[in-house]
């Protein structure tokens, strides 16, 4: 089966930095220049374009990976210092931060970091400005391990084989008020929250924050690490594909056509705007999703399927994994995942329904209201260099048989297929309507939903291959 590999084309080429030069997070309709002044009769603007990627918040991207020459060495400490085991979804996290997904934070966070998150969905750096953070990213301890570490500076962080990750240094120690935490990131403290109970419920009373020197970089060896590409192999992607723009579309589930159109049309008014070369970022999230979401493995293959169908080009896309595991914090969350784009090099960020929600745990009704996600990226702290662009909804016209934009005026026109229908129609083997998925997306789709069958029948499901 051929690979998604093909999508890493190289065309060397320099870039340079991306001022913002307009105030409002939401980028002007795309169709509209930039500029804001008024003309007189017969006047024409276009619209001032400032090529090239946006810089790393706090201008530097973070790396905390040690030297390969000093990899030895810091390995050997690690052997004599306490340690704590880390999770999979700690490594995770780890990841994150080693490659500067967060940057500027440089470890796990310390209470002061920990509370403007919470407090403040952003964090002051010493010269005064303000970048964006709206999830927590730390790691828990229990009494023990408290006991354990003692007095000690530093602590060693490794995996279920007692392999060291990384060293934490400069560790501080604060209490973990799990309540308080649930509440504030997720506006609830109701059962049922999919990353609360799996990470913060039974976790440790103690935080532990430090900085990170990671021995060597975060592999899963999983047959998909060659598409978990770092902002700063990102941003060299870019740069190679002589990007001057670069627009960000996360999900966490199979791409339709819906998707697809709004992508492709973001592109021709990206164009329309003034710029050459804007360059998609197609970036499905790689860490922890809930149970009844599509696993990793068989999302990158249906993508696969999209792109060899050409409903994308492979030429102006390039899809990586975005390591961060998922909360499902609604208008929280959103802002961690528009920020780490930025260190990642895009410029744009599209954001659609609720994004990072769900349905209340308890209680038959969405968990947040579905424009928030929106309106909060619109006025967040630190995200002021970044254009938002508002999805525009899409749904199945029955006039042309095809994905389009919904128009109010014809509404009888109009079939709105949400994932649950979706779901419901792979795991019956049914059909969709022609033009709503590539027939080979479907396909993908449809063999995952037959393999889930087959397991509960007692049949093992045979391996993705990717």
């Amino acid at each position: 089966m051929a690979t998604i590999s093909y999508l890493f084309l190289k065309t060397p080429t320099p870039t340079q930095p991306f001022p913002k030069t307009h105030k409002t997070h939401f980028s002007t309709p795309l169709n509209l220049p930039l500029s804001s002044r008024k003309l007189g009769p017969g006047q024409q603007v276009r619209a001032r374009i400032r090529c090239g990627l946006i810089e790393p918040d706090g201008g530097k991207l973070v790396n905390l990976v040690v030297e390969e020459s000093q990899k030895a060495q810091i390995t050997k400490r690690a052997l004599s210092l306490a340690q704590i085991k880390l999770s999979k979804i700690d490594i995770q996290w780890v990841h994150v931060l080693s490659e500067g997904w967060a940057s500027p934070l440089k470890g796990f966070m310390r209470e002061s970091e920990f509370l403007q998150t919470l407090h403040f969905n952003s964090t002051r750096l010493e010269n005064g400005s303000v970048v964006n953070m709206s999830v927590p990213i730390v790691l828990a301890i229990d009494d023990f391990q408290k006991d354990q570490i003692g007095g000690s500076s530093s602590v060693a962080l490794v995996d279920d084989k007692n392999n060291a990750i990384a060293i934490l240094n400069d560790i501080e120690i604060y209490k973990h008020n799990k309540e308080e935490r649930i509440a504030r990131t997720w506006g609830t403290t109701a059962r049922g929250l999919p990353y609360a109970e799996e990470t913060i419920t039974n976790a440790g009373n103690w935080l532990i924050g430090g900085d990170l020197e990671v021995l060597e970089p975060i592999k899963y060896n999983d047959g998909l690490d060659r598409f978990r590409l770092s902002p700063a192999e990102l941003r060299d992607e870019f740069t190679r594909r002589n990007a001057d723009a670069v627009f960000a579309f996360q999900l966490r589930n199979p791409v339709h056509n819906g998707h697809a159109l709004l992508m492709t049309d973001t592109r021709r008014r990206l164009l329309e705007m003034g710029y050459k070369n804007p360059i998609l970022l197609l970036h499905p999230l790689g860490g922890y999703t809930k149970a009844d979401d599509v696993p990793l493995h068989w999302r990158m293959k249906q993508h696969e399927k999209v792109l060899e169908d050409g409903v994308l080009d492979p030429e102006t896309t390039v899809v990586s994994i975005f390591p961060s595991p998922m909360h499902y914090a609604g208008p929280t969350e959103v802002q961690w995942h528009a920020k780490a784009r930025i260190n990642a090099g895009a410029n744009f960020y599209i954001v659609g329904r609720d994004p990072a929600g769900m349905g209340h745990p308890l209680e038959k009704r969405d968990l947040y209201d579905a424009d928030h996600g929106k309106k909060v990226l619109s006025m967040a702290p630190g995200l002021e260099r970044l254009n938002i662009l508002p999805f525009r909804v899409a749904a199945y016209d029955k006039t042309q048989s095809k994905m389009a934009f919904f128009d109010p005026s014809r509404p009888q026109d109009f079939i709105f297929i949400s994932g649950t229908k979706m779901r419901a129609l792979a795991k019956n083997k049914e059909s969709p309507p022609d033009g709503f998925m590539c027939p080979g997306g479907w396909k993908v789709l449809v063999e995952y939903y037959d393999s889930l069958s087959s397991a509960e029948n007692g049949r093992i499901p045979e391996a993705v291959p990717v």
